[in-house]
């Protein structure tokens, strides 16, 4: 009995040493300069970070990753030759196509439903007297407690939940360099309207005039199509930046937060 008990102690030592060493060699890698940094990224999401000490802590003294890392990462990209090394997925969420429209989601929201209104948002709640307020990411006292969040958090980031942590919801900049640096083309592919963008090393992705959901079904198909960012219109925290795209025009523009649109998302090029 005392030998069991012996080993059962030199076992747990042993667990807590290998956590030992891995912390300092993640230590390490923090220090490391920016053309290395990636050597600690253990999650594969390009960033190494506390989240890397936590994922290998939890398999030193578990055997097994976390739950998000069990997410497969089987989703295709493209390579559009953007000058942040930006990869855009070739499909919307819940796609298996380009041509597919795919999932619609409120921001901040990481499942589809059935209806898109103010009453059933996540981040909204109501006082007794019907006055709507934020219960998250918000930087104006007129709308509830201020948190001053303006940018997704990974928990609420569709695209990271639902494929894994190498993808994330587009940053306002990506969506501003997609729309300035590639050539854009109104067009019909197998059926479906859209546009065409050609990137500056001639790759090309298709991205559907999928409308939006303002309440139990989409409207406006095949007119325009709007792409949630992950980040958060300022000025009135109750909208948030999405790509707007029409047969004339397309940018980035501010959307109500309750309303369902379409996730195109994306990678950084050094993941692997």
């Amino acid at each position: 009995m005392e030998k069991k008990e012996e080993r059962q102690e030199v076992s747990a030592g042993m667990k807590v040493c290998r956590v030992i060493g891995v912390v300092l060699v993640l230590a390490a890698s923090f220090t490391a300069s920016a053309q290395e940094y990636l050597r600690g990224d253990v999650n594969n999401d390009g960033h190494v970070d506390v989240c890397d000490v936590t994922c290998l802590i939890s398999y030193i003294l578990t055997d097994s990753w976390p739950d998000e890392q069990i997410v497969p990462d089987n989703h295709e990209y493209v390579d559009l030759g953007l000058p942040s090394g930006t990869l855009w997925a070739t499909c919307n969420l819940g796609a298996s196509s380009p041509e597919e429209f795919g999932d619609y989601f409120a921001w901040g929201e990481t499942d589809s439903k059935d209806e898109y209104t103010y009453e059933n948002y996540k981040w909204w709640y109501f006082d007794g007297d019907g006055y709507r307020y934020i219960s998250k990411y918000n930087n104006n006292s007129y709308f509830g407690p201020v948190d001053g969040k303006t940018e997704l958090e990974l928990e609420d980031d569709a695209a990271y939940v639902n494929w894994g942590t190498s993808w994330r919801m587009p940053s306002y900049d990506q969506v501003a360099e997609l729309v300035n640096i590639c050539s854009w083309q109104w067009t019909q592919r197998n059926g479906v309207i859209g546009h065409l963008l050609t990137g500056p090393n001639g790759n090309t992705m298709f991205l559907p005039a999928a409308g939006y959901c303002d309440g139990s079904s989409p409207e406006y198909v095949g007119t325009y199509g709007n792409f949630w960012s992950r980040a958060l219109y300022s000025s009135l925290p109750d909208r948030a930046f999405a790509l707007y795209l029409d047969s004339q025009y397309w940018d980035s523009e501010d959307m109500s937060r309750c309303v369902g649109h379409v996730i195109r998302a994306v990678r950084s090029s050094q993941s692997r």
